[in-house]
C-alpha cells in the first residue's frame, strides 16, 4: 500500500522478512529510513493511532521542538514495544542486514579517495552524481548513502536522545554484538596502513619537517595498533593505558608531520595534488580517532551515534564537486597571487624619480607597439584563413610582449592583474587608522603608476604611427595603411559598436594571463627547475658552472613575465578565431593597440579626418577601452587575491570613505607623486 512518500508502517512491518534476499532488506531498510524521514498524509486512523502513541498529530512543527524523524522513531518504538510480533521480525530483518554486509567499508573508506589523486577523485564524485546507485550490495558503505541521501539527516541522527537510545539498545538486545567491534577495529587497521604508506611515500615523506620524523612516527604507528588491538581483544586492562599513550603520542606526531607540508609547499611551490593528499591523511586520522573513541567508550550507544551522524556528513561533503576543488585550490591559488603580488611591487611607484622611470618605461613600450600595430596590419592584408590569422597575430602580439620585456619596458594593460594582488595584501592591516590611510595611500600610489604607463604607451605609440605613415608618404608616395583599412578602422573601433563589450572581454584575457604566469611560476619552482637548470651534470657539463647558474637565476627570475606576455599574446589572437569558430564574433580591443591602429587611420585619411565625428566616436571609444581594460582586470585579480587570502572587506564603507576623502582633500595625489 503506497502513499506519498513511500510506504505506509503497516506495510513495512508487514514485508520485515529475515529470510528474503539481501537486495529486498536492504531496499526495505531504505523505505524504513524514508518513513521516518518524511511525514505522512493523516487519516483518521493515524491521527487516533498518533493520539495514543503520545506523538503530535500534526505535520508542522517548530523550529525548536523535536525534529520530524526523532518524532516518528519514538512512535515507532511505542508500537514495537506493544506489538512483539512486530518487534521480532523487525529486529531480526536489521540484525540479518547486519550479519550479510560488510562494514569496513563504511569505517575506513567513506569520504577518502581510493587514490591520493584529485581529478581522481572528482571522477568518481562526477560518477556517483551521475549514475543511480543500487540497494543491491553487500557494502555497507553503498548501502549508507541510499540510507541517508539527505544532508539534514546529520541534524536529526544528532538530536536522538539518551532514552531513545536505550530503548533502541534494548529492542537489539538478542542481536550479535560483538562483530561491530570487529570490523571496527579492522577498519582502524586499513587506516592505520593507508596512513603509515602515505606518510613514507616519497612525494609527502621530502616535504615533511625532518625534525617531526626523527621518532620514526609513521613507521612505528602499526606495532602500535597491533599493541592496543591485542589489548581490546583480550581485554587485558593492565596493558591498554600504555599501549593507547603511545599510539596517540605517535597519531599526534604524525599529525605534526603532515601539518608541516603546507608550510614547505608555501616556499617552495604548491601542488594541488599534494594538498589533497595531505587533506586525506588529516582526515584519516582524526576518523581513527572517532573510531577509538566507540571502542574504548564504557557506554559505546552514544559515540557510535556521533560516528553515524559524522559519517552522513562526509558523505554529502565528498558529494559535492564544487566543495572539492573550491577547498583544494585555495592553496594553489594564493599562492598565484602571492607570485602576482610580488611582481606587481615593480610596477607601483611611490615617489617622483619612480614615476618618472615608469614614464619612461611605458614610453618605450609605445614604441614597441606602434612596431605591433604596421605588423598587424600586413598579417591583415595577406588575408589568411582565421585560425592562421590568429596564430600569426598572437605571435606578433607575443614578440612585441616578450621584446618590452626584455628591454625593460612596460604595456600599461599588463599592470592591473599584477597589482591588485599587491593592493590586497595591504588590506590586512585597515583595522586601525594608520593601516586604513597606508592602504590609502597604496591606491593613490597604484593610480598615479597606472595613468603614467597608459600615458606613457599612448604618447609615444600613436605619434610613433603618425611619422611612419608621414615618412611612407613622402617616400612612397602612399602610406603603409591605406584609406580602405582605415575606413575599416573608424568602423570597427567606434563607440557606437560592440568595442566597449570587447574591451571587457579583452580585460578578463588580460587577467587570465596572469593566473597563467602565477600557476607556471609555482609549477616551475615546484619541480625545482632553477636548480635543476644549475646543478644538472649535462646541463653544467654544456655550459659550465657560472653560466648555468646565471642561467637558472634568469629563468627564476623571467619565467613568470615571459609566460604572462607569450600566453597574452597568443590569447590576443587565438581566442577570437576560435570563438569564430563556433559562431562567436568577439574580437579583442587593447587600449594601445587600438590607439596604433586609430593613429594609422589618421596618417591615411588626412587632417580631414578631425573634422568628422567618426573619428572622435573612436578617441571616447579608446578612453572607454583603456578604462575597461584596467578596471575588469584588476577587478578579478583583486577579487581572487581577497578570496585567496581570506580576506573579507567586512567595513567597505570606512574603506571607500577614506578614498573619497583622500581624493577631495589631495586629488593631484593621485596623479602627481609627492617630492620625497
Amino acid at each position: 500500500m503506497a502513499r506519498r512518500h513511500g510506504w505506509d508502517l503497516t506495510a513495512l512491518l508487514n514485508a520485515a522478512h529475515p529470510q528474503a534476499p539481501l537486495a529486498e532488506r536492504n531496499l526495505w531498510l531504505v523505505r524504513l529510513i524514508e518513513w521516518l524521514r518524511h511525514a505522512p498524509i493523516k487519516d483518521a486512523k493515524d491521527v487516533k493511532d498518533d493520539r495514543a502513541a503520545g506523538t503530535p498529530t500534526t505535520d508542522t512543527q517548530p523550529a525548536t521542538a523535536t525534529p520530524l524523524p526523532v518524532r516518528r522513531l519514538k512512535y515507532l518504538l511505542n508500537l514495537l514495544e506493544r506489538n512483539p510480533e512486530h518487534a521480532k521480525p523487525f529486529a531480526a530483518v536489521i540484525a540479518s542486514v547486519w550479519a550479510d554486509v560488510d562494514a569496513i567499508g563504511l569505517f575506513a573508506e567513506v569520504g577518502f579517495a581510493p587514490r591520493m589523486a584529485l581529478w581522481g577523485e572528482f571522477l568518481g564524485r562526477l560518477r556517483r552524481l551521475v549514475l543511480p546507485q543500487t540497494a543491491d550490495t553487500r557494502e555497507l558503505a553503498e548501502l549508507f548513502e541510499l540510507l541517508f541521501p539527505h544532508e539534514s539527516d546529520e541534524q536529526w541522527i544528532n538530536a536522538v536522545d539518551d532514552d531513545l537510545l536505550r530503548r533502541l539498545s534494548l529492542l537489539f538486545a538478542d542481536a550479535p554484538d560483538g562483530d561491530w567491534r570487529e570490523e571496527m577495529r579492522a577498519a582502524i587497521t586499513v587506516l592505520i596502513s593507508a596512513v603509515r604508506s602515505a606518510g613514507l611515500s616519497g612525494a609527502l615523506r621530502v616535504r615533511m619537517d625532518p625534525k617531526r620524523l626523527a621518532s620514526r612516527p609513521f613507521r612505528n604507528l602499526a606495532t602500535a595498533w597491533e599493541r592496543v588491538e591485542h589489548a581490546l581483544v583480550e581485554q587485558d586492562r593492565a596493558a591498554l593505558p600504555a599501549a593507547l599513550q603511545y599510539l596517540r603520542g605517535l597519531l599526534d606526531e604524525c599529525r605534526a608531520a603532515v601539518r608541516s607540508v603546507p608550510e614547505h609547499l608555501e616556499e617552495h611551490g604548491v601542488s594541488v595534488d599534494l594538498m589533497f593528499g595531505v587533506e586525506q591523511m588529516q582526515a584519516r586520522l582524526r576518523r581513527v580517532e572517532d573510531l577509538l573513541a566507540v571502542l574504548l567508550a564504557d557506554h559505546p550507544q552514544r559515540e557510535l551515534l556521533r560516528l553515524v551522524a559524522g559519517l552522513v556528513s562526509v558523505v554529502h561533503e565528498r558529494r559535492s564537486i564544487p566543495t572539492l576543488f573550491a577547498k583544494h585550490y585555495s592553496l594553489l591559488a594564493r599562492k598565484v597571487a602571492e607570485r602576482s603580488a610580488e611582481t606587481g611591487e615593480h610596477y607601483i611607484t611611490r615617489n617622483r624619480e619612480e614615476y618618472g622611470d615608469m614614464l619612461r618605461r611605458a614610453g618605450g613600450g609605445g614604441l614597441v607597439i606602434a612596431g605591433t600595430t604596421f605588423l598587424k596590419f600586413a598579417i591583415m592584408a595577406i588575408g589568411l584563413s582565421a585560425f592562421w590569422g590568429g596564430f600569426w597575430a598572437g605571435v606578433n602580439y607575443a614578440v612585441s610582449f616578450v621584446l618590452i620585456l626584455l628591454l625593460h619596458w612596460t604595456v600599461a594593460t599588463k599592470q592591473p592583474a599584477m597589482t591588485a594582488p599587491a593592493l590586497a595584501d595591504k588590506l590586512r592591516h585597515i583595522d586601525s587608522d594608520a593601516g586604513l590611510q597606508s592602504f590609502v595611500d597604496e591606491v593613490a600610489h597604484l593610480f598615479r603608476s597606472q595613468t603614467a604607463g597608459i600615458i606613457g604607451n599612448l604618447a609615444l605609440a600613436a605619434p610613433m604611427v603618425l611619422v611612419v605613415q608621414l615618412a611612407a608618404w613622402l617616400a612612397l608616395g602612399r602610406p603603409l595603411v591605406g584609406v580602405k583599412e582605415a575606413e575599416y578602422v573608424l568602423h570597427s573601433l567606434t563607440v557606437l559598436g560592440p568595442s566597449l563589450f570587447f574591451a571587457a572581454f579583452t580585460g578578463g584575457l588580460l587577467f587570465a594571463s596572469s593566473l597563467i604566469a602565477g600557476w607556471v611560476e609555482n609549477w616551475f619552482v615546484f619541480h625545482r627547475l632553477d636548480s635543476a637548470i644549475a646543478w644538472n651534470p649535462r646541463i653544467v657539463a654544456t655550459l659550465g658552472p657560472n653560466r648555468a647558474r646565471r642561467w637558472s637565476r634568469w629563468w627564476r627570475d623571467n619565467i613568470s613575465g615571459l609566460t604572462a606576455n607569450i600566453s597574452l599574446g597568443l590569447m590576443l589572437g587565438l581566442v577570437p578565431a576560435l570563438l569564430g569558430f563556433f559562431g562567436l564574433p568577439v574580437e579583442v580591443r587593447h587600449v594601445t593597440l587600438s590607439t596604433g591602429q586609430l593613429a594609422a587611420a589618421a596618417g591615411a585619411l588626412g587632417w580631414d579626418v578631425l573634422k568628422h565625428w567618426p573619428f572622435w566616436l573612436c578617441v571616447i571609444s579608446i578612453l572607454g577601452t583603456g578604462v575597461l581594460n584596467v578596471g575588469v582586470s584588476f577587478y578579478l585579480a583583486f577579487k581572487v587575491a581577497l578570496r585567496s587570502r581570506g580576506i573579507r572587506l567586512a567595513d567597505q564603507k570606512r574603506v571607500r570613505a577614506a578614498v573619497w576623502t583622500r581624493m577631495r582633500r589631495q586629488p593631484l595625489s593621485f596623479l602627481i607623486p609627492p617630492k620625497g
